[in-house]
């Protein structure tokens, strides 16, 4: 079981001239700390758009940051929107090269399609489009990241042969992902031989359930890749404290001010219903249980707030369901305060990481295709 953080670089208003620049700061200084205490990876999202929310617009930038204040943790893109109107995928292939080599090799390729209708309708991007787009990119980059010479004629892109330059670090190519929110979406990533970048809302038995048809399907895959990367990578928040009651209180309201932002989005699927978006995915889910912030919500089986002993527990029920990965969600809107953040951070190392077995230096998981 490996571990790392993960962002959304959220900002409440009001909003001064040095906002943005603080929670900026603070997660570059969470991210150093982590990587002095062990922890394997540290993830970014894309969005644009969504105020409060999510300032993170321009991850590539932030991981650069990362990578180069650190020494051994991944640094994850989790994920690039793969829809040609917001990211060509030219441009894709070239800055996910370029931060795996100054990373040293560093380099985690998260893919998705993007998920409300906030950021695709401002980027006039067909809904009715996304997926077979993200299907198009997805096998289009390894073979930009290995060809002396690319071409492609395509529905999301054409270009005639160029060499697409630098090339990746790591041979021969950065591990692949997709992020896992609405069902169905795990099997297109165990065919196409991409990790499972998911989120654990959803029961344990539901979520093993899925992983299990995970595994079956990758088996036989056909990778659009050079590489195979089978594992299960979940997100969860984190408060760890030594009392459990204090713990509990704030992590559940880290985790109701994270649910009622999101809850505020408006999905793709309810403001243009289409095939490509079948289920409404992650946002709806979370609107029952927050109906203000900082609600009192039942805390789902699995969540990592309280004591390290909890936190265990909790964590080795993932474990269980075949879960390789936790990402932890370490803040929402700032309600936790960087002292605590970093607290939390030095006790779940000390106490709970221990108990679980992990390599000294943090490497991707993949496999050769065909090995």
């Amino acid at each position: 079981m490996k571990f790392g953080i993960f962002y959304e670089i959220s900002v409440p208003r009001p909003w001064d001239p040095e906002s943005e620049r603080t929670v900026y700061e603070r997660a570059l200084e969470q991210v150093r700390l982590a990587d002095e205490l062990g922890f394997d990876q540290v993830w970014a999202v894309e969005h644009h758009f969504l105020e409060e929310y999510s300032h993170c617009s321009s991850p590539e930038i932030f991981l650069t940051a990362c990578a180069v204040q650190t020494q051994r943790i991944r640094v994850g893109h989790g994920i690039v929107v793969c829809v040609p109107q917001i990211n060509h995928p030219v441009r894709i292939a070239e800055r996910a090269a370029t931060l795996d080599i100054i990373s040293g090799g560093r380099f985690e390729m998260g893919t998705g399609r993007s998920a409300t209708w906030t950021e695709l309708g401002a980027f006039c991007a067909n809904p009715d489009d996304t997926k077979k787009t993200w299907d198009e990119i997805v096998r289009c980059l390894p073979k930009m990241w290995t060809q002396e010479r690319f071409s492609h004629d395509g529905a999301a892109f054409r270009m005639p042969p160029r060499a697409i330059l630098p090339k990746p670090y790591q041979k021969p190519h950065p591990p692949m992902w997709v992020a896992i929110t609405s069902p169905g979406t795990e099997i297109d990533g165990a065919d196409r031989g991409l990790g499972w970048l998911g989120l654990t809302f959803g029961g344990l038995e539901e979520q093993e359930k899925r992983i299990a048809e995970y595994r079956r399907r990758i088996k036989v895959c056909e990778p659009v890749g050079e590489v195979v990367n089978e594992q299960v990578n979940t997100v969860n928040f984190l408060y760890c404290h030594e009392d459990d009651a204090t713990g509990v209180a704030t992590g559940r309201r880290l985790q109701g001010t994270f649910g009622y932002m999101a809850a505020q989005l408006l999905s793709a699927r309810e403001a243009y219903p289409t095939p490509s978006y079948p289920a409404l995915g992650l946002l709806p889910q979370l609107r029952p249980d927050a109906d203000s912030p900082g609600d009192s919500v039942r805390v789902p089986d699995g969540l990592c707030i309280g004591s390290p002993e909890r936190i265990i527990e909790a964590i080795k029920k993932w474990e269980s369901v075949g879960a390789d990965r936790v990402n932890f969600l370490l803040n929402a809107m700032e309600v936790v305060p960087q002292e605590e953040v970093l607290a939390s951070l030095r006790l779940f190392a000390k106490e709970v990481m221990p108990k679980f077995a992990k390599s000294e230096k943090a490497e991707p998981a993949t496999a050769l295709a065909g090995t």
